[in-house]
């Protein structure tokens, strides 16, 4: 797919890069004109490398119902919160922009270079301020990286951190900017969330559903999600209807499904089968 470059100061070039501190010379990207992106409500969505089931389950959760609404998910295309988010909003069939350390010509990480490539495919866009002739994703390209990703977003959400997670960077960067900064809760003895545990203590808003992003974005209208997901039989529809409900504990699962141990077995091994939901690991299971 075409590179397309965008200079500072040109008409096209993003309003909101343009008035941060040290904004790019020059944005390449690929994919549809970024002034249509743009014109979308945006959340940046990112969070921890080292995602807990936790994370994992929180993030793709927000990130899908935020895509429902139609909201653009943007994020850095990183392993853990950042790749989640990405997937979670093609999974929705949303749209997400994601901003590379890198080159375009080379994607960083390789592992997601087909996530990129999704992305593309499903009308989103990859952007980046380095160009050919600069191919390395240096480490100091990172935290430079975050800086695009807040300055393209109207809010930040933190799904989950550690106390010095480079997601931090991110946060100030978007205070700076003037942005919302939302954070998810998380267990207070868990090292992931000591991050967005303290960006709540220090003002962030916390956000307990995907509705809060909304009220953020000043969106307070909404189109619930269909009723979509239907068991073959009563077991499955109460499994189903407990994982809605936000309940992802496998042991919770058996407890308030008031199923046998092996009715419960049998009913989450025939889900899982049929696509239905999906293990995150640690007896935690999530709808897909």
């Amino acid at each position: 797919m075409e590179i397309h470059t965008i200079k500072k100061g040109a008409p096209d070039y993003p309003s909101g890069l343009a008035t941060i501190a040290s904004p790019p010379a020059q944005l390449y990207y690929q994919g549809p004109s970024l002034d249509k992106l743009l014109q979308l409500p945006r959340v940046a969505i990112v969070g921890s490398r080292n995602v807990s089931a936790y994370g994992r389950q929180v993030t793709l959760r927000l990130a899908r119902e935020l895509a429902e609404q139609g909201i653009v998910i943007i994020s850095g295309l990183a392993l853990g919160v950042d790749a989640l988010a990405h997937q979670a909003a093609l999974q929705a069939g949303g749209t997400t922009l994601a901003v590379l350390p890198g080159s375009l010509q080379k994607v960083y990480p390789a592992t997601n270079r087909p996530l990129a490539t999704a992305i593309l495919a499903a009308g989103g866009a990859l952007l980046s301020e380095y160009g050919a002739s600069e191919p390395m994703a240096y480490k100091m390209n990172f935290i430079a990286r975050n800086r695009i990703v807040a300055g393209l977003a109207d809010a930040l959400l933190i799904t989950e951190a550690a106390e010095k997670s480079g997601s931090l960077h991110t946060a100030r960067f978007a205070l700076e900017q003037g942005k919302d900064v939302l954070a998810v809760p998380g267990n207070i003895t868990s090292p992931v969330s000591i991050g967005t545990n303290n960006l709540i203590k220090a003002g962030a808003t916390p956000v307990t559903s995907y509705i809060d992003v909304l009220h953020a974005l000043g969106l307070v209208s909404h189109s619930s999600r269909p009723a979509d997901i239907r068991g073959r039989n009563t077991n499955e529809q109460c499994v189903l209807d407990l994982l809605v409900q936000g309940i992802a504990d496998g042991d919770d699962l058996l407890v308030h499904s008031q199923l046998s141990i092996a009715e419960f077995n049998q009913t989450l091994t025939m889900l899982e089968i049929s696509s239905k939901v999906r293990s995150l690991g640690a007896n935690h299971w999530a709808l897909y």
